[in-house]
């Protein structure tokens, strides 16, 4: 067995038990008739191929039906809310402080966080106006900007957002990924409503000099604000899809626990700390609290479907003798 060949077996575990029993070898066997020459590894394509392969065997194999629908309910969400939030930084990074208050700033604006924010706009008004793919890489370009200004800060020195900003809006991208091609224009554009929004609601508020910085109570608190708005609007979509016999709110709401979790990642924290409310928590908790939330809320999914999978197979026929 080559390299290549056991490698693709590792990725194969993808799919469900049976299906790799009767068409493993196939499948194999066909990505090796296609790899060029000398190859090792699985190219990345074939990965993530095999990967949603199985993925969708899994899902088929479990009965879960709504999952899907489930996904897209997520997304919309998801993309609504980081459009709204991405619109209110924008504002805040047209405001730097005056001189004399020791803030640094990047030219006319806050900090580098600017270019991200920007990307989330267009990646709302890219969701309004072209629909296919066109969106859908647009919000990942977005999600891009957002986490290269980690890198791009440390390389040049210059200020950004901090974590407890970036990553929930990191979050909220990865779920808006699997917004659907097929939207009706009357829900296209609500990402593009929630932007204008944020803008408009950021814009309508009298900053102070020394408060309206990302650190500030007030960053902490839109955001914490969003978690509960966020997390409120997927229960009651649960709820109110389920009285119809509809999960996809059940697992859009799942979905979501990820991001909101990080949008609250200041109180979680802090609450983790012990702090009171109006002290920020130390970057050890904060950093061990974003790792909590990034490893337990993915993780809920893959535990429901194998609950769901076990729930759904038939039950073995008991012997008589």
């Amino acid at each position: 067995m080559t390299d290549l060949e056991r490698r693709y077996l590792w990725l194969l575990l993808a799919y469900p038990t049976e299906y790799r029993r009767s068409r493993g070898a196939e499948i194999v066997g066909t990505y090796l008739d296609l790899a060029t020459p000398g190859r090792r590894w699985p190219a990345p394509a074939d990965a993530a191929d095999l990967l949603r392969g199985g993925l969708r065997q899994r899902v088929r194999a479990a009965g879960v039906i709504h999952l899907v629908p489930g996904v897209r309910l997520a997304a919309a969400v998801a993309l609504f809310t980081a459009a709204m939030v991405a619109g209110m930084w924008t504002v805040l990074e047209l405001r730097p402080a005056p001189p004399g208050f020791g803030e640094p700033s990047v030219g006319p604006f806050v900090s580098l966080g600017i270019v991200a924010w920007v990307g989330w706009l267009l990646a709302a008004a890219a969701q309004a106006l072209t629909p296919g793919l066109w969106h859908r890489r647009a919000v990942a370009l977005a999600v891009a900007l957002t986490v290269a200004l980690i890198p791009a800060a440390a390389l040049t020195d210059l200020p950004r957002p901090p974590l407890f900003v970036l990553l929930p809006q990191v979050g909220l991208g990865l779920v808006a990924l699997g917004a659907s091609r097929d939207w009706p224009v009357s829900l296209r554009v609500t990402p593009l409503v929630a932007a204008v929004t944020g803008l408009a609601a950021a814009a309508s508020v009298t900053p102070s000099s020394f408060a309206w910085t990302y650190r500030a109570v007030m960053a902490g608190q839109a955001l914490h604000n969003a978690a509960v708005a966020v997390l409120a609007v997927a229960v009651l979509l649960a709820a109110g899809l389920a009285l119809r016999g509809d999960h996809r709110g059940g697992w859009a709401l799942l979905i979501l626990l990820t991001p909101v979790g990080l949008l609250a990642l200041q109180p979680l924290a802090g609450a983790a700390d012990g702090m009171p409310a109006a002290f920020p928590p130390n970057w050890t908790t904060l950093a061990a609290t974003a790792a909590v939330v990034g490893l337990v809320g993915p993780a809920l999914l893959p535990v429901a479907l194998a609950v769901r999978t076990r729930l759904a197979r038939p039950a073995a026929p008991s012997a008589h003798r």
